[in-house]
């Protein structure tokens, strides 16, 4: 089997570098993802170039997210987390309202036809599932109590974006209107279908995956995961819900074991997916559209925080942790990208304006979140716990 040098040559000096940028982090309590986007931004065009690199960095990005969402449904119960899920469905709606219509009106000041008003709408809104998880697990926020309001909110803006992908998709590729509702319809009914699944006949699951041999456990989790992300990616839904769902089918003993045995797996692939979300960016993209993205930013970053802060008080939290739920929804990552992608070879002011919107507020959310810290409050459905993986702050 032929070895490239060249390969092992970049992906060694990569993870030297981010172990660095690791250090730095850590070294003042602060979350690496702002550096490690940097690093990537770095690498990507008009930068330092990583040809031999680029194409683990890209397929390590999607196992990266997948393996972030999935070890965060292992530290909830589906139950208790389909309740969360009800309560919040008012914080759905105030998410899409204060979120999508800065985004639409800045598409409408910008003269843009109505599919780039609702690719902007798309991007303004969702936030970013792999950055927000990875800052709660490095902040050791995972059992405060103001937790299960921010994931109920990231799961539901996943779902609608079950709706809007397929949506834009057709629409951005000429298709009809007719033609979007089918494509929308397809992709909720399978992903109702995977929750119900998961809900009510979860438990089976765990006990098909249980395995004493660590090893087996292991490849069997993986395998089922990256099979259900995959379907889910397939019907349009997002393979971060499908991860998320079969992390929350696992409970008790193995559980315990698939956190302790993912863990390493999930700090490395989760670096590289934040290298990989800056290595995406274009410098030169970043510069001419940078005050409008700024003001853009400022705007829905103060959106995000009323919308956490809403959900929040919805689960009885104080003034300090609902400033917390608010400033860690600030991060927009991964779908924003997807939509730029979609649209933004047809519609060049989308990719200008909204790559440089995401990558401000993908280094912005990490240090403010930081800011709004305070302690760390256990709620008493889910006790806090401490993680051990090297990023954690």
């Amino acid at each position: 089997m032929h070895v490239s040098v060249a390969l092992l040559l970049e992906l060694g000096l990569i993870l030297v570098a981010l172990t660095l940028l690791g250090t730095l982090a850590r070294r003042f309590g602060l979350s690496p993802i702002p550096l490690y986007l940097i690093a990537g931004l770095a690498l990507g065009e008009g930068g330092l170039s990583v040809p031999a690199a680029a194409d683990f960095i890209s397929s390590g990005a999607s196992i990266g997210v997948v393996l972030l969402l999935l070890t965060l449904g292992l530290e909830f119960s589906i139950a208790e987390f389909a309740a969360s899920l009800r309560r919040h469905l008012p914080s759905a709606w105030v998410d899409l309202l204060l979120n999508a219509t800065p985004g639409a009106i800045a598409g409408w000041l910008l003269g843009l036809n109505a599919i780039g008003v609702l690719a902007m709408a798309g991007i303004t809104y969702i936030s970013s599932s792999g950055v927000v998880s990875r800052l709660l697990s490095d902040l050791r926020r995972l059992g405060n109590r103001e937790t299960p309001s921010v994931l109920s909110v990231l799961v539901l803006e996943d779902f609608a974006m079950a709706a809007y992908l397929p949506l834009l998709t057709v629409l951005a590729a000429g298709g009809t209107w007719l033609q979007a509702a089918f494509g929308m319809a397809i992709a909720m009914t399978a992903l109702a279908a995977a929750f119900t699944v998961s809900y009510r006949w979860g438990h089976h699951v765990g006990r098909m995956v249980s395995h004493p041999d660590s090893e087996l456990l292991l490849l069997r989790i993986l395998g089922l995961t990256l099979i259900v992300a995959a379907l889910a990616e397939w019907v349009h839904a997002s393979a971060a819900v499908g991860a998320f769902l079969v992390g929350l089918t696992l409970t008790g003993e193995t559980a315990k074991r698939a956190r302790d045995l993912l863990s390493p797996l999930r700090d490395l692939f989760a670096a590289v997916f934040f290298l990989a979300i800056g290595l995406s960016v274009d410098a030169s993209h970043l510069l001419p559209m940078l005050p409008i993205a700024v003001v853009l930013a400022v705007v829905t970053g103060a959106t995000k925080v009323l919308t956490g802060m809403y959900a929040a008080r919805r689960e009885g939290v104080g003034r300090q942790g609902q400033l917390r739920a608010g400033t860690v929804l600030i991060v927009r990552g991964e779908f924003s990208l997807v939509i730029i992608g979609l649209v933004g070879e047809a519609i060049e002011v989308v990719e200008s304006v909204a790559t440089a919107y995401v990558f401000v507020l993908a280094i912005a959310g990490p240090l403010l979140t930081k800011l709004a810290g305070g302690r760390v409050v256990a709620s008493p459905r889910f006790p806090a716990r401490r993680e051990s993986g090297p990023y954690s702050a």
